[in-house]
């Protein structure tokens, strides 16, 4: 792993940083949705407090990137809101913010992990696919942009 990196529990203190880093490329690639702003504006409530977990990525003292475990239902979590700044992408911080929530969720006793995104995603979808996420049909999603679901079994 890159010395620099460092893999950090998430804090209220980094909320904003939380929300910039999602709204970067939600906006970037695709339309905000209100669903985007409920959970960026109150990550404490809609991901940790129904036992969720947020992990923020710090690289040479700058916070660069996220990732969140959300709890949907008994042994099921979903990875979400992952973002990577692009001034750091490529430097493995989407790998090793994976490989943390993957463990993350071994951890909280999850049998299975899955996520949404969308095609247009490709360098997401290929770590996703290196995490062992494999593909499965999209469920109805509050989401307009999903059209991609995959599952890790645990």
């Amino acid at each position: 792993m890159n010395s620099d990196l460092l893999i950090l529990d998430y804090e209220p203190a980094h909320q904003p940083a939380f929300r910039a880093l999602n709204h970067e490329w939600i906006a970037h690639y695709f339309t905000i949705e209100p669903i985007d702003n409920e959970m960026l504006d109150d990550p404490e409530g809609y991901i940790l407090a129904p036992g969720g977990h947020i992990f923020m990525a710090s690289h040479g003292g700058a916070i660069v990137g996220t990732c969140a475990l959300i709890k949907e239902h008994k042994g099921v979590y979903e990875l979400a809101k992952m973002a990577v700044s692009p001034r750091a992408q490529g430097l493995g911080i989407g790998w090793a913010l994976g490989q943390a929530v993957v463990a993350k969720a071994r951890q909280l006793g999850a049998h299975r992990v899955e996520l949404l995104s969308n095609a247009r995603l490709r360098p997401a979808l290929a770590l996703y696919a290196k995490l062992g996420f494999r593909h499965v049909p999209v469920p109805p999603t509050p989401y307009q942009r999903t059209n991609v679901k995959m599952v890790l079994d645990l």
